[in-house]
């Protein structure tokens, strides 16, 4: 198995509007996040978030620490939060193993040690994308569906954002330090997410796009409401949105989209609206 992982710098809203559409992708698209037998991971200056897949298909892969982040252990310092979008897999937590099926997520607290990742099935081999977050305090181990997730239904297919957002790794199901995540899904013939936008200047956020079919993309939204920026984006891919910006995307077909954010208020509602008319 193999460890990949590179650092994104933060930049200022001032130059991220002289950027050209090459230099905003260098610095805000995570791309290649899934290898077979490894985990690639983007290390971020936002709120020092990490970014990351992991891929097991013919070994088991182990969550090792990394350079910049000092220590031992990847999780001596930091939580984590996992969801599975590919076969079923197992998740071995300091000996304790955890099982994940489709679109369920694990939590993991600060101060544990060996993190094991597997597939039940090479021919169907899991898919484990995740982010992780300082941490302070420890919190359990927690298994997370969306049976027991907070559950919110949004827009209409008038507006072509009818979808449900699955708040599953947030602090009204389960305690976290900063690290809050969620998963939102649009119904057939519907496009857009977040829309209308929001920011929210005391935490950062990633979004991660998935099921979408190969032949079809995804418009990602960011930047001032004043100075919007845009990325174009294929299947498995994630975004990095600064505090200082919005997040919305449309697609040429329906998807699923994994949101993480991490920073000073774990509050979901903590956010300013910004209304459609108002962005330029």
């Amino acid at each position: 198995m193999t460890t990949n992982f590179e650092i994104r710098y933060a930049a200022h809203y001032n130059d991220v509007k002289h950027y050209d559409t090459e230099k905003l992708r260098e610095h805000f698209l995570v791309t290649n996040l899934f290898s077979k037998d490894s985990i690639n991971m983007v290390y971020s200056h936002y709120d020092r978030i990490i970014v990351g897949g992991i891929y097991p298909v013919n070994e088991p892969v182990i969550l090792k620490t990394i350079d910049p982040l000092r220590s031992e252990n990847f999780l001596d310092r930091r939580e984590i939060g996992i969801y599975n979008i590919g076969g079923k897999g197992k998740i071995h937590v300091d000996g304790e193993m955890y099982e994940l099926d489709f679109k369920e997520s694990l939590y993991i607290g600060k101060g544990k040690k060996e993190i094991i990742f597997e597939s039940f099935n090479d021919h169907n081999p899991a898919k484990f994308y995740f982010n992780s977050s300082p941490a302070h305090l420890n919190f359990p181990t927690r298994k997370i569906t969306k049976s027991q997730a907070q559950i919110a239904e949004l827009g209409s297919n008038q507006t072509a954002n009818h979808r449900f957002v699955n708040k599953m790794l947030v602090n009204q199901v389960l305690p976290t330090c900063q690290l809050q995540m969620g998963m939102t899904e649009l119904t057939s013939g519907n496009v857009w997410n977040t829309m209308p936008p929001h920011i929210h200047d005391r935490r950062m956020e990633v979004y991660f796009y998935f099921e979408i079919p190969e032949d079809q993309q995804i418009c990602h939204f960011m930047g001032q409401p004043h100075e919007t920026r845009h990325i174009w984006m294929a299947n498995e891919q994630a975004v990095i949105s600064p505090d200082w910006s919005i997040h919305s995307a449309c697609a040429t077909h329906n998807y699923t989209f994994i949101w993480g954010m991490a920073g000073e208020n774990i509050d979901y509602g903590d956010m300013d609206a910004v209304e459609p008319k108002n962005l330029l």
